[in-house]
């Protein structure tokens, strides 16, 4: 089998397009040999700042193609159809006569075809083929053309390395030709060089100073990161020594992101003036990460420290050789003073922008919030501030501990940072400058937390907020924007979310279940709704409060899969009786997967399946419905009444228990169903007779059999009382899987 190498060189790619662009040229160029038939192992994918590189192995090279060329229409003349065989190289006997038209179509019938063998078709030239068509067809979030071409990429084109077997394949894109040669790194090793082979081009371009794999760049950058800081007693902050877990959000992302920006990473520590420690320090660390890419360090008391780590494309001194260029310690030693005096500026602006704040209180900015508009249909930031300082107290009754007056007050200043010369310059830290400001004036210490905490969690990584005025106000920020976007028809259409709705249902979720709050989501929505005016007067309130209940237990289960929930108990949860309390919901969960894990409930389970297959079955055959009450008078076999004097006891049982919240005595209610069901279908012949056939004495079988379909009928809607157990596929050994189990 052979192998075929892709690079495309071109200048530098932003790094967030580097590793999707890599994936996406990969995939292209896959589903294009698939559909020309040839066949190859799996692929592998390259990034760096200049370049993306695709490696397939398992391709053969030669394969037989065969090609379709479609003829005349049937009963076209003769002369016609033999012309048509002659110029596809085909005996006449071998035309297929085939429908061309879709059932229903407007131009049904049938044509002759002509099947074509191409014997022996060298891969290379399919690949010759493919190659551009996936170039031309990436779908860039921006392209662009460059010269007088008509060709675009995310960057200009430098040059094309195509190699199958060794040798070149030859194809153009625009007005580059594919070769075997490549570049190193573009100022320690620029000089073009050729490859013969993935192995070469791999170990050769190292040679030349660059790291095809974006992984192993980023290995190496936590690595050297790490070992810097631990040489002064340092670590780096939200970082893993070796890049794998342990990293907090921000400093995953940055760690992608600076690897998609060196081909040839070298760490490098440094410092800056103590002075600037007196900023906060989301200040320090977003002026260091956000805008300049450097890894902020903490102090062996978990304090931010005067120190940075930052990364070049630089070789170190021990690895120069005749490409590097001379005095590379001075340069190294350059770059490290313009780095520090670039953080020294921005860390300038922001002490000037921090000093300037403290000066006027978080009160005295709400005026300013009417001028920034929150948007169009909804009013000003001004606005929504009113909104969550009435919004807020009154979640705040559903959040223990919570002081309404607080929450109030909360909520009136939550807002007002944004009018700050600090979170104009670092929009990042809405929020948690607002908390210091609160702190400044003097405000409780729980408003101070709870307007810093306010946006959390955004998203899945982040963790939520615990204290009672910050949960409150946090869940009063999610409401109000989601039934605000919602009242205006602006809710998520397939993969659309301007507006970042389904982040904010899916806080709302967290918030309440992290907490174990017991809040209900309609009245919750509700209150959000009345306190609107304007466009949303004319809306109907209660469809809006149920598609915004609909929409988050729709996140709800999406949550609950990805915590590794059995899909089929979470759907019989939340598909059952509606349920707008999400702790309840949960507790539902837990019981039911405690359910499911015990020795009865697969059984019952399998049971209840059974019953509910044949009452299926025979209403669908009588065409009636048996959900009507079964005539105990008619109970004529020990078994079935044993059955349904069982349904009646388990039937009290359990919806005592649901009133009670108290699911898992309300599964095991239903667990006492399951020996007297196994009874009923050992001795009972359901299917007694058909309607109008002979009778059992003095009662007819007919009636015998609908009485019995009636009580199979009662005994799944006991069930689904509980949950929807229709939504459960029991296991086929009956032996639960792993993942049957509560996460």
């Amino acid at each position: 089998m052979s192998a075929f190498l892709l690079e495309v060189l071109s200048e530098e790619i932003p790094a967030h397009c580097q590793g999707w662009g890599a994936a996406a040229l990969t995939t292209l160029l896959c589903r294009r040999l698939q559909a020309l038939g040839v066949p190859h192992g799996v692929p592998q994918s390259y990034a760096t700042p200049r370049r993306l590189a695709v490696a397939l192995d398992g391709l053969p090279a030669r394969i037989d193609r065969d090609e379709e060329r479609k003829g005349p229409r049937e009963g076209a003349p003769e002369a016609a159809i033999a012309g048509f065989a002659r110029s596809a190289g085909v005996a006449r006997a071998e035309l297929e006569l085939r429908q061309t038209g879709a059932a229903g179509s407007r131009r049904p019938g049938r044509a002759w075809f002509a099947v074509i063998r191409r014997p022996g078709v060298a891969v290379a030239d399919l690949l010759a083929e493919a190659v551009p068509d996936a170039m031309a067809a990436m779908p860039w979030p921006r392209s662009m053309r460059w010269g007088s071409h008509e060709v675009r990429w995310v960057r200009p084109v430098l040059s094309i390395l195509a190699l199958f077997d060794g040798a070149v394949v030859p194809f153009r894109f625009g007005p580059i030709a594919a070769s075997a040669t490549t570049r190193g790194h573009r100022v320690l090793a620029p000089a073009a060089f050729e490859v013969a082979g993935f192995d070469d081009y791999r170990q050769r371009l190292e040679a030349a100073f660059v790291l095809i794999d974006a992984g192993e760049r980023r290995r190496r950058i936590a690595r050297d990161a790490a070992r810097l800081a631990a040489a002064e007693g340092l670590t780096v902050a939200g970082l893993a020594p070796d890049g794998g877990d342990g990293e907090d959000e921000a400093g995953s992302a940055l760690l992608d992101e600076v690897a998609g920006l060196v081909e040839w990473p070298l760490a490098t520590i440094a410092g800056f003036d103590p002075a600037f420690m007196a900023l906060p320090a989301e200040v320090l660390a977003t002026a260091m990460r956000r805008h300049q890419r450097y890894f902020p360090l903490r102090d062996a008391s978990g304090a931010l420290a005067p120190r940075f780590v930052f990364v070049a494309d630089r070789a170190p001194a021990s690895q120069q050789g005749d490409a590097c260029p001379p005095r590379h310690n001075d340069v190294i030693a350059t770059v490290a003073a313009g780095n520090r005096r670039v953080l020294a500026a921005r860390l300038a602006d922001a002490r000037h922008f921090w000093d300037s704040d403290r000066e006027q209180s978080l009160e005295s900015r709400l005026p300013a919030l009417a001028g920034i508009l929150f948007h169009a249909q909804l009013g000003s930031v001004a606005d929504r501030a009113a909104r969550l300082e009435r919004l807020a107290p009154i979640l705040a009754h559903r959040v223990p501990g919570c002081d309404g007056v607080l929450a109030a007050r909360a909520g009136r200043l939550a807002k007002a940072d944004l009018a700050s010369l600090t979170v104009g310059e670092f929009p990042e830290l809405q929020g948690a400058m607002g908390g210091h400001y609160a702190r400044h004036d003097g405000e409780d210490e729980a408003v101070a937390q709870a307007i810093a905490e306010h946006y959390a969690p955004r998203g899945p990584a982040e963790a939520c907020p615990t204290r009672p005025l910050s949960v409150a106000l946090a869940l009063a920020d999610k409401i109000d924007a989601l039934a605000g976007f919602f009242a205006i028809g602006r809710q998520p259409t397939g993969s659309r979310d301007p507006f970042a709705l389904r982040r904010a249902a899916l806080g709302v979720v967290r918030l309440v279940l992290e907490n174990r709050l017991r809040l209900p989501l309609g009245a919750a929505f509700a209150a959000a709704c009345q306190g609107w005016r304007g466009p949303v007067d004319a809306q109907d309130e209660e469809a809006t409060v149920a598609g915004l209940v609909a929409f988050t237990v729709d996140r709800l289960e999406i949550h609950l899969l990805e915590a590794g929930w059995q899909r089929g108990a979470v759907r019989a949860v939340l598909r059952g009786a509606p349920e707008d309390d999400l702790a309840r919901a949960l507790a539902r969960l837990e019981a039911l997967a405690a359910f499911l894990a015990g020795g009865d409930g697969p059984r019952l389970l399998a049971a209840r399946r059974r019953a509910a297959n044949i009452v299926r079955i025979e209403q669908k055959k009588d065409g009636q419905s048996f959900a009507g009450a079964c005539d105990h008078a008619l109970l004529v076999e020990e078994q079935e009444r044993a059955l349904a004097a069982a349904l009646a006891a388990a039937r009290t049982r359990s919806r005592k228990a649901l009133a009670g919240e108290r699911f898992a005595d309300a599964m095991a209610a239903l667990a006492g169903l399951r020996e007297p069901l196994d009874a009923f279908f050992e001795h009972v012949t359901v299917n007694a007779a058909r309607p109008g056939q002979a009778k059992t004495g003095a009662v007819a079988a007919g009636d015998l059999r609908a009485n019995r379909l009636r009580l199979l009928a009662a005994v799944a809607r006991a069930m689904d009382e509980v949950a929807d157990f229709s939504a459960i596929e029991p296991p086929r050994d009956q032996r639960l899987p792993p993942a049957w189990q509560s996460p």
